[in-house]
């Protein structure tokens, strides 16, 4: 995803952690899509930020509603093209489980493609119910809040905005090494005491939840293994 930052540097492990926040801007692509032949050749040609913001944006977009899957192209399918079928094919898609936003793409291209080959008649959309190809660009802050020691997350994390549970955990992904959160890394090579807690943070999947719950979780993993009191 394109970002657009504020004392972007990466948690150094030896050094304080530094809390950041992020806002994610929607940017039009122009590119429109009615069918599914359509739909797929703009898939191959969008920018890799385009698949990003359709299966991670709605973690931060203002939303009142649940939606049935956890990716647009699967609520398009469902409620644009009334294609259950592939829109539950595409809702399974857990993008932590690709190496990259290129295979995401290529996976989703292969359900497309099977889809159309199995149909006699295409579903198409009606006016205005085409599906819009957005990239993303995200916005980081520099919060200046700091954590000096593991412990200290133990108060931080239960107060992080929803922009910082994204940053740090989901955008890490794309930035750290192995697909990590920053404060799984930021952990590592502390000493054996905080070996088991950086193991469970790093096997949080962050993709089927919101991210209130994300943050829940991760502040529950910091006081089991650190305790309630945290640096005090």
């Amino acid at each position: 995803m394109e970002e657009n930052s504020q004392g972007d540097e990466a948690n150094n492990p030896r050094e304080t952690f530094a809390i950041k926040d992020s806002a994610l801007i929607a940017i039009a692509t122009g590119r429109r899509a009615h069918d599914l032949r359509e739909f797929r050749d703009h898939l191959f040609a969008v920018e890799p930020d385009s698949i990003y913001y359709h299966f991670w944006g709605h973690l931060l977009r203002p939303n009142f509603e649940s939606p049935d899957f956890n990716n647009d192209f699967a609520v398009w399918a469902k409620h644009a093209l009334h294609d259950l079928t592939l829109a539950e094919r595409l809702g399974v898609l857990d993008p932590t489980d690709f190496e990259n936003l290129d295979a995401l793409r290529a996976a989703v291209i292969d359900i497309v493609e099977e889809r159309i080959d199995e149909c006699e008649n295409l579903p198409y959309a009606r006016r205005g119910d085409s599906f819009h190809f957005i990239r993303g660009q995200l916005v980081i802050f520099d919060t200046l809040s700091r954590a000096e020691c593991p412990e200290d997350l133990v108060d931080l994390v239960p107060r992080l905005s929803l922009g910082s549970v994204f940053y740090h955990i989901i955008e890490a992904r794309y930035r750290k090494p192995r697909r990590l959160n920053d404060f799984a890394v930021w952990i590592r090579d502390r000493g054996e005491r905080y070996e088991a807690l950086e193991k469970e943070l790093e096997g949080i999947d962050p993709y089927f939840i919101s991210l209130q719950s994300l943050r829940t979780r991760v502040a529950d993993t910091l006081r089991k293994h650190l305790g309630e009191g945290g640096a005090k």
